[in-house]
């Protein structure tokens, strides 16, 4: 039987995609629950004045966010411990001027696609509203943004009958422009009359006038649930990757200062390449630990023996073995729910671990006795990559991508072991102590 425990934290995992439906909710939570733990949110535009054992946090562009505590020693002799994860995941994001009328008769709204989602998981669902939204300000280059999350109104993708898509369930790829549009009503003074702009000012009771963008998409209505015969798994939406981010996250937050700096960034746009300012081939990162080493009285010298001193572990989720499709998977590594966090090798570098960062790794589960596994890709099969690779490319420092065993990924329903995130809640509480 799955313990106590673990399902407390699987709940609280739960409830904090639940209050998540988009990156800039996450980011917002996190932030909130960093503030209620004792951490200084920082600007991350002014001048910082840190104090070594401080507790501090810092966000950029509403979607990424770096928390830290500030190492005891010197930081060229303390180094960094970082988790690494990211806050977006797969989604249909609206697109601008989204109103469609089908014959005056029908409303659908245009869309397009983030990322990298499963399409058919997303039809037949009820969906909400989420993101954010711009306002006009008091000057051009500082205008307002709020985040706005709409559950009453919802919208739905229908499927088209088999009756007439007799190739449903053979050879039916779902047209991105054309099929993947939600149905918002069917009522004719509805369609006729509806702005797409005006409903986000209703909810955030602002004139309709002062919105000039948004970033809004559609988010799974249904909460996530704790399932099986002994309640050992989890159905969620964004369990890759909010899993591996509120894990460190809390992780973390329950941590006291000690000789190393103590790091967590979430980036965004980790499912499009982490090509922005806010994601993993950004400055961002670099710049915040020189920011750091300096404002903890080091200088250049001290910054880059830092990083030699340093270890980042990057927390994306991992591919658990399908029972239906057992062939996908490598003969002799392939993970399995609840058997532990895995440890991801790729001979060609498309994850960062090697022997020795996978040694530490696997000592640190060892230490609390958690269970480790392997993840290898089929040699037939082309996987994905993480902000590992990035991180380490551009810092230098030694690195291990890890995850969470999963299955479904990119689904708008992800399913993943209650016992895997008691674990790895264990494993980073032990990396930071």
């Amino acid at each position: 039987m799955v313990k106590d425990i673990y399902l407390k934290e699987a709940n609280e995992l739960l409830d904090f995609i639940e209050r998540s439906p988009s990156r800039f909710h996450a980011v917002d939570e996190m932030g909130k629950i960093l503030s209620e733990k004792g951490f200084k949110e920082l600007k991350i535009n002014e001048r910082w004045e840190l104090e070594k054992g401080g507790k501090y946090f810092t966000t950029k562009n509403d979607s990424s966010l770096i928390a830290f505590i500030a190492g005891t020693d010197e930081v060229g002799n303390g180094g960094f411990r970082i988790t690494g994860s990211h806050s977006d995941s797969p989604a249909i994001r609206i697109k601008p001027n989204p109103e469609m009328k089908v014959e005056g008769k029908e409303l659908k709204l245009n869309t397009e696609i983030y990322g990298g989602p499963i399409l058919y998981s997303w039809f037949d669902r009820p969906l909400g509203f989420a993101g954010r939204v711009t306002l006009e300000g008091d000057s051009p280059f500082e205008p307002e943004s709020v985040h706005v999350c709409i559950r009453e109104k919802k919208c739905i993708i229908p499927s088209l009958a088999i009756h007439m898509n007799r190739d449903v369930n053979t050879a039916f790829g779902p047209d991105k422009q054309k099929d993947m549009l939600p149905l918002l009503s069917s009522i004719e003074e509805t369609v006729n009359g509806f702005d797409f702009k005006k409903m986000l000012a209703e909810e955030l009771d602002v004139e309709s006038e002062r919105i000039i963008d948004y970033e809004i998409s559609l988010h799974d209505m249904t909460r996530g649930q704790i399932l099986g015969m002994n309640e050992e798994m989890i159905s969620c939406s964004q369990l890759d990757n909010l899993a591996m981010a509120y894990a460190s996250l809390i992780a973390l937050s329950e941590s006291e200062a000690g000789v190393a700096t103590k790091i967590i960034v979430v980036f965004d746009n980790e499912e499009i390449g982490s090509q922005t300012m806010q994601g993993a081939s950004s400055p961002l990162l670099g710049a915040i630990l020189e920011r750091i080493a300096i404002a903890l009285g080091g200088d250049r010298e001290n910054y880059i023996r830092a990083l030699e001193n340093s270890f980042i572990i990057s927390a994306d989720m991992a591919h658990a073995l399908h029972p239906n499709s057992p062939e996908k998977h490598d003969p002799t590594n392939h993970p399995v729910l609840n058997g532990g966090p895995v440890i991801k090798m790729s001979s060609n570098f498309r994850y960062t671990s090697d022997s020795e960062s996978a040694t530490v790794f696997e000592l640190l589960c060892k230490k609390v006795e958690v269970p480790v596994q392997r993840f290898v890709n089929n040699s037939r099969e082309r996987g994905g990559s993480t902000i590992g690779p990035i991180t380490a490319g551009q810092l230098g420092m030694r690195s291990v991508d890890i995850g969470n065993p999963m299955l479904s990924m990119h689904s708008i329903k992800e399913l993943a072991g209650v016992a895997d995130h008691h674990y790895l809640l264990e494993v980073l509480k032990e990396f930071y102590r």
